[in-house]
């Protein structure tokens, strides 16, 4: 039997439980270029608190105690991953300010791999991109600069990651998952090297191109549904009616899908289905449902703010110079990840107002959120101040249970866009 050596490129919210399920079975190198991430990881810390701890500790032990021959390290050092004959790729594939695929994390990544890669080495990509990405973009890649042949020196596998941040129920081994490989015996590896973490099953798709679309479509029917609501939303508005008491009445039907209304940001829903867009529009096809879904969503941000406005000046408040407070920015409730968060366009517009603006999140990292948006977000909130107008963003237990009368003025407008509080507490909700 094949004797494995693991190397996961990117240590993050996907990378890092990946890394640990393996080092219970393999020696596993989890490679980050950020020096800092890997020097908290050696430390049994992991600021996304997507990993057990105790897990995380027991596979440094191991690792140590092993010499090396199982458990698991982190490194920023390329030295110290090449004699690992698997490379499971974990980068990020965002978008860029056009909505385009930024593909230039794969790419780096698959060139600093074809640097060190060998003959029989296999590079199992799980990061989400368009049908056709990893035979057509990646392995050029990796033959150029390893002057390796595919499918005669290495092979190439992809295993589209599943997992949902914060969700401490359908965690990694407990949502089946999709395998692929560049030939039927490398599609049979990849499948059984996932058997060995995943108890909840793998699913062996026929071909990689598979596997890609697979992935894409997930999270671009969601979009395409959430868009749906959110439509609903912007029209209820209009009639004067409260969306979710229309869900809720429309959801006694046994074939009803009960989708919720809000923003829809994050590293998976917001982003993919342009993927997926632009493949399509390559091959000559406007997708224009994927797309008009996309619009309706990046709209509700505007919606919020606007709406804020509104409210006020219906209450008789001065818009310029008011005091707002946004509670929450990552992109959901009780997680600390602000990848990609649709809370910032509220933030802005309500500051094109004139509006002056905090945000107040005890999840988000405060020099994350710095770096990301360029927005300083408070430390906690401050005794004696008070706002006339409060959006509740995101969901967080924090959020539930405070009382919002010790931080508004009189006449104060509260809006709270995943209708999360009582509805008497607030002025509208999505």
């Amino acid at each position: 039997m094949k004797t494995y050596k693991i190397a996961v490129i990117g240590q993050g919210y996907v990378g890092l439980p990946l890394s640990l399920e393996f080092a219970d079975h393999y020696p596993v190198l989890g490679f980050d270029i950020n020096a800092q991430r890997v020097e908290q990881l050696n430390n049994g810390e992991d600021i996304t608190l997507e990993a057990d701890l105790n897990k995380l500790n027991e596979g440094l032990k191991k690792y140590n105690e092993s010499n090396g021959k199982l458990g698991y390290k982190a490194t920023s050092q390329l030295s110290e991953i090449s004699n690992a004959n698997v490379f499971i790729v974990t980068v990020p594939t965002p978008i860029d300010k056009y909505n385009a695929p930024d593909l230039n994390p794969l790419i780096s990544a698959s060139k600093m791999l074809g640097e060190i890669i060998k003959k029989g080495d296999l590079i199992i990509y799980e990061s989400t991109v368009f049908p056709g990405c990893t035979e057509e973009e990646c392995v050029p890649v990796l033959e150029k600069y390893s002057g390796l042949k595919f499918n005669e020196d290495f092979f190439v596998g992809y295993s589209p990651e599943r997992i949902n941040p914060g969700d401490k129920v359908n965690t990694l081994t407990s949502v089946k998952k999709v395998t692929s490989g560049s030939t039927d015996e490398i599609a049979d590896e990849v499948d059984n090297l996932y058997k060995k973490i995943i108890t909840a099953g793998t699913h062996k798709a026929p071909s990689i191109k598979v596997a890609e679309a697979s992935k894409a479509i997930e999270n671009a029917q969601r979009d395409v549904n959430i868009s749906f609501v959110n439509e609903l939303a912007l029209i209820f508005d209009r009639v004067g009616i409260d969306t979710n008491d229309v869900l809720e009445a429309a959801g006694t039907k046994y074939n009803f899908l009960k989708y919720k209304p809000g923003l829809v940001g994050g590293h998976c829903i917001s982003v993919d289905p342009y993927y997926l867009a632009h493949k399509a529009e390559q091959l000559g096809y406007h997708p224009d449902v994927i797309l008009s879904g996309r619009r309706v969503n990046d709209s509700i941000a505007k919606f919020v703010a606007s709406k804020v406005v509104k409210l006020l000046i219906a209450k008789g408040g001065v818009i310029k110079d008011s005091n707002a407070l946004i509670l929450g920015i990552t992109f959901k409730e009780n997680c600390p990840d602000v990848r990609n968060t649709k809370v910032v366009d509220i933030y802005r517009e309500l500051a094109d107002y004139g509006v002056n603006v905090d945000i107040y999140d005890p999840w988000a990292s405060k020099e994350e959120v710095k770096h990301e948006y360029g927005i300083d977000i408070l430390d906690g909130l401050q005794d004696g101040k008070k706002y006339d107008s409060i959006v509740i963003a995101v969901s967080h237990n924090e959020f539930l249970s405070m009382n919002l009368d010790n931080i508004k003025n009189e006449n104060a407008v509260v809006f709270d866009t995943k209708a999360c509080l009582d509805r008497s507490l607030v002025d509208a909700r999505l």
